[in-house]
């Protein structure tokens, strides 16, 4: 009786032994979060990667049981965010809202503050959508033909905004350039709004804005849509013709992806790319970016990482072949 007594103690301090070590090896992801997360929007508000990153915000938020906040940290072509983000904790809570110049940086930027291929993880490629080469709605130029012929007379004179060195808004304009064989200054600026504001206003002639920024003013009148930089017309404005129909060769595209810093555990990782897979494929966010010629993609990380990889080498011999430069 007393040998009994004493097995069902020891099996059961064993047991409960047992127990904890199986609490303390759970998944990371277990008890996360419990706490508020953080999305770094590298761009003043108003623009487009702002729009996706608060209609992710609030679903992801609902999803997670958590507050998400989106924190705007423009500057340096994105590189100010992306490398408060790359200097975070990599537990999950701060995320970064990736766009096309995360993969033209590298090539454009030599000396950049974070290894671009080795500081993050991907999480999850939301989607992909074109630029639109956008004037105020009173402009004289009504065609992608009237801006080469303005140019061709006028070498200079023109200028087109964009949210930064090495934004899409920017290579857009480069390649432009480039390939029709004008002169059109470059005026960056900190995001799409300012941007935006400024071509309403007259003071900048020109912008190759990302559709989800300018997808607004154009349906509401304030500007005119004269061309899209998919090699084909877009779905989402079907009366809008592609640069490449006056400019043969002519191809941007913008993007948005996620990323949380290296380093972070895999399974919380997984969880996120779940989350926010869930929400890009929700109906409610479908009907607020799909109008803006987003194509929804939400799939593995791996197909983040592959696609930017595969960006950042095209981008970087356009940026060698053209020799182009941050201003």
């Amino acid at each position: 009786m007393i040998l009994s007594h004493i097995n069902h103690r020891t099996w059961a301090v064993a047991a409960l032994a047992l127990s904890a070590v199986v609490a303390l090896s759970a998944p990371a992801f277990a008890a996360y979060p419990d706490k508020p997360l953080r999305v770094v929007v590298p761009f003043t508000p108003g623009g487009g990667t702002d729009i996706v990153a608060r209609h992710l915000a609030n679903g992801m938020s609902k999803e997670l049981g958590q507050p998400v906040v989106v924190d705007n940290k423009p500057g340096a072509g994105t590189i100010i965010g992306t490398d408060a983000v790359a200097k975070s904790p990599p537990d999950g809570y701060t995320l970064l809202v990736a766009t096309f110049a995360h993969a033209v940086n590298p090539s454009m930027q030599p000396k950049l503050p974070f290894a671009w291929d080795k500081s993050f993880a991907p999480v999850v490629l939301i989607g992909r959508g074109p630029n639109v080469l956008v004037v105020k709605a009173d402009s004289p130029y009504k065609s992608v033909k009237d801006v080469i012929a303005a140019a061709k007379a006028n070498p200079g004179k023109l200028t087109y905004a964009s949210y930064g060195n090495g934004t899409s808004a920017h290579l857009a304009g480069e390649m432009f350039t480039n390939l029709a064989k004008v002169d059109i200054t470059h005026v960056p600026y900190k995001g799409a709004g300012p941007a935006i504001t400024d071509v309403m206003g007259g003071q900048v002639d020109m912008l190759f804005g990302t559709a989800a920024a300018v997808a607004g003013f154009v349906s509401n009148g304030k500007l005119r849509a004269i061309g899209v930089t998919s090699a084909e017309k877009s779905p989402s404005l079907p009366n809008v013709p592609a640069i490449a129909e006056t400019i043969p060769g002519y191809r941007v595209e913008s993007w948005y992806g996620i990323y949380a810093p290296a380093g972070t555990p895999p399974d919380v990782v997984a969880k996120l790319n779940a989350v926010i897979a869930k929400v890009a494929k929700t109906e409610e966010f479908r009907k607020r970016l799909e109008p803006e010629g987003i194509v929804i993609s939400a799939g593995t990380p791996t197909e983040l990482d592959e696609y930017v990889r595969g960006e950042e080498a095209r981008w970087r011999k356009v940026v060698k072949e053209n020799n182009i430069k941050p201003d």
